[in-house]
């Protein structure tokens, strides 16, 4: 994939996943369900109180009325329970914060109830378009795992790669990053990225390549690779790079989008749907971006 836009036309309309919105009255989230069901590629339950969603649906121009759109009323304390009691039920595919802090949506993703509790850790992926670029690619944690353990980085290469497989992707090459490209036993980064790429070499991670530790320049650049001599089928052409920590992540994050004004979209992935925790910040176009790619990682 080439664009956002691109990965957006991919969204299954025939039969669209519906969506649950965890406390759902915010001007700029109902902006953004207005115009992913314009698009066709989701329904929604929209949970939260009554009377609010009302006036800020007239705000946002959405007709609250409509086939595929449901209301559930309930107190605002309540709004994240309900929300993925309702994927959990099966009656919805994906989960996604409206106006909500972070903390209670995940609190109740974990309910060991009424959860989306699995086996692994939960990890952000993000997918960048970055203008001057042929391809699209993803970075993962910048939200999720502030110094994830060797066996947590599996479970974030993991989740980065099941997402970017149903975005289309057969074989992703994966960039464990460090600030250098060979082994150093005192850079724990490097040490790391050895031990995945081996790890992949014997099949104990699937479905992609991996290989670092490398460098961001020579995980992205071509030319970057070649002058530093590195023979990689995953140097230069990185489709999901996995930083060493948040810090990490989190810069390269924010460099994208403020430095090179990439667009972008992101789910946390490792439950058993998808969740859409985007900021509030974030504009209606890269809510509608995140809500396609978790409507793709959902199939």
């Amino acid at each position: 994939m080439k664009s956002l836009d691109e990965m957006l036309e991919q969204v299954d309309r025939d039969q669209p996943k519906t969506v649950a919105v965890a406390q759902a009255a915010d001007a700029e989230v109902l902006r953004a369900v207005k115009k992913a069901y314009e698009l066709g590629i989701a329904h929604f339950v929209l949970v939260g109180e009554g009377e609010s969603l009302s006036n800020l649906a007239k705000e946002a121009g959405l007709d609250l009325n409509q086939d595929g759109i449901k209301i559930m009323n309930c107190p605002p304390e309540d709004a994240a329970q309900m929300a993925v009691k309702t994927v959990h039920e099966g009656e919805a595919h994906v989960v996604m914060k409206g106006h909500i802090d972070t903390k209670s949506l995940l609190k109740a993703v974990l309910d060991k109830q009424f959860g989306l509790r699995s086996k692994g850790v939960l990890s952000h992926v993000a997918l960048f378009e970055v203008p001057g670029r042929d391809k699209l690619i993803f970075l993962t944690d910048a939200a999720m795992n502030i110094a994830p353990t060797l066996e947590e980085k599996i479970s974030i290469i993991n989740n980065a790669v099941e997402v970017a497989k149903k975005a289309g992707l057969k074989k992703p090459k994966v960039a464990p990053l460090a600030a250098v490209e060979v082994v150093n036993p005192a850079m724990e980064a490097t040490k790391d990225a050895a031990v995945l790429s081996q790890m992949n070499r014997r099949g104990q991670i699937k479905d992609c390549l991996v290989d670092g530790p490398l460098a961001f320049d020579n995980a992205v650049d071509s030319n970057a690779a070649r002058q530093k001599g590195i023979n990689s089928e995953v140097a230069g052409q990185a489709d999901i790079l996995v930083a060493p920590t948040i810090e990490v992540a989190n810069a390269l994050y924010k460099s994208f989008m403020y430095f090179a004004n990439a667009k972008v979209a992101a789910v946390i992935s490792g439950a058993k749907a998808p969740i859409v925790l985007t900021s509030r910040a974030d504009t209606a176009e890269s809510k509608v971006y995140s809500l396609a790619l978790a409507l793709q990682s959902s199939k």
